[in-house]
């Protein structure tokens, strides 16, 4: 059944966004508080079934109590009519699966961002002692400004002992098994190092494009989790630094005693990397795990206002010249208004050809304080101009260091062919 266009007690549903095994996705109108949500609502055939209602409300109610930066808040869980629902916070952006489609693994940088980040929100939850059990890529969403925010922790379980999936019945999909720890696959007792191994899985997948098991079954990728060992991330990307390879390996430890035994272990470890370059945040991380997230987004704040004005000024002038367009605001939208926390975001969301009758000036790129900061707003922009910018305000930084600056930005410059705009369209704001 679909619910689109129906009320539920406080909710407007407005459209259907997707389903899942336990629920369909609407996107609802709060009508209380104006604001938009994600509205899980329980399928009917299991409505019925009072042991996935008890399920389904229970572990809802539970997931309520995190509240944290990097998880997706849910607001109220109830039922009207007999439709069971979650009303939860609506993510605007992406899931990871989905970015890593379109774009392929990201730089150093800015996966490691995405790790601390997706790191933040196990730690959370394994202080309420919930284990989410279903940690993957499709549950990881990068969102349009800027931040990592990990869902579904609705239907995870509070920690419990429960019997082994059955990994041979008609139907199951490879989502889960791909990513399932040894001991989840033998249906031992689980605690928060199960997770830590599903995100040593994502993070694998993250940095390689590829899981590090693949089998026709999900039995037979099971089977791997069990007595496999991952190839060694080095040989697979040469660029990645020692210090991370070794994190993701000893996060899909077959042994739980052999891994991290906290998300506060990793965080910490993720935060000592040596990334070339710099590091990710500039030394300027709080020891504070539980006010990481908080400092991180204080601290770039004025980055974030740099570039919601050059949104709001693209949004104006292109608005003015191009009212009868469809789908201008929409890319407005996906330009610029991103933290550097969340870069790859922004690229995911691109489309260059409706940038044409755009005022030139709308496009400056603006000069940031270091050549770091200047390639991270390139990926940011996902534009020539923010490439060929990192090229012409930091001269000397990419002729002294050209194998770790210059292949980038020309390397980035060659995905973006001017031949995408049209006719006059693109004037680069350097070159006049």
């Amino acid at each position: 059944m679909d619910y689109s266009g129906k009320q539920l007690g406080d909710f407007r549903i407005l459209r259907r966004l997707g389903r899942g095994a336990m629920a369909q996705v609407y996107l609802a109108e709060q009508e209380s508080l104006g604001r938009q949500v994600a509205l899980k609502i329980l399928k009917r055939d299991l409505a019925s079934d009072e042991t996935y209602v008890q399920r389904f409300h229970h572990e809802a109610r539970a997931a309520a109590s995190l509240t944290h930066a990097n998880i997706v808040q849910i607001f109220e869980v109830g039922c009207i009519e007999g439709v069971h629902y979650i009303a939860q916070e609506y993510v605007q952006g992406q899931n990871l699966a989905q970015v890593l489609a379109r774009n392929g693994p990201p730089d150093v940088k800015l996966a490691v961002t995405i790790m601390r980040q997706a790191a933040s929100a196990l730690h959370k939850s394994a202080e309420h002692g919930i284990i989410h059990r279903d940690i993957k890529p499709e549950n990881i969403m990068l969102t349009t400004d800027g931040l990592v925010k990990v869902a579904d922790f609705g239907l995870a379980r509070i920690t419990r002992d429960e019997a082994a999936p059955n990994l041979t019945q008609i139907g199951v999909t490879m989502g889960t098994p791909l990513y399932m720890s040894p001991e989840q696959v033998e249906g031992k007792l689980l605690d928060p190092r199960s997770d830590i191994y599903s995100l040593g899985v994502t993070f694998f997948q993250l940095l390689t494009g590829q899981t590090p098991f693949q089998g026709e079954t999900a039995l037979s990728v099971a089977v791997k989790h069990l007595n496999e060992s991952p190839q060694r991330l080095e040989s697979l990307r040469s660029d990645l630094p020692d210090g991370l390879c070794r994190i993701v390996h000893q996060m899909l430890e077959k042994n739980p005693d052999d891994r991290y035994q906290s998300a506060r272990q990793l965080i910490l470890d993720l935060r000592a990397l040596q990334i070339p370059g710099g590091g990710v945040d500039d030394g300027k991380w709080t020891d504070d795990l539980d006010q990481w997230t908080t400092h991180e987004m204080q601290a770039l704040v004025g980055q974030r206002a740099a570039a919601t004005q050059q949104l709001d000024v693209l949004m104006k002038s292109a608005t003015a010249q191009q009212a009868s367009r469809p789908g201008l605001l929409l890319v407005a939208g996906c330009i610029a208004a991103a933290l550097l926390t969340g870069a790859a975001i922004a690229v995911s969301l691109r489309e260059p050809p409706l940038l044409a009758g755009a005022d030139p000036a709308a496009l400056a790129v603006a000069k940031r304080e270091s050549v770091d900061r200047q390639i991270f707003y390139a990926e940011m922009q996902g534009t020539e101009a923010g490439w060929i910018a990192v090229e012409e305000y930091f001269p000397d930084e990419i002729h002294d260091h050209p194998e770790e600056h210059s292949h980038r930005a020309r390397r980035r410059i060659g995905q973006h062919s001017i031949e995408d705009y049209p006719s006059g369209a693109f004037q680069h704001p350097l070159r006049g």
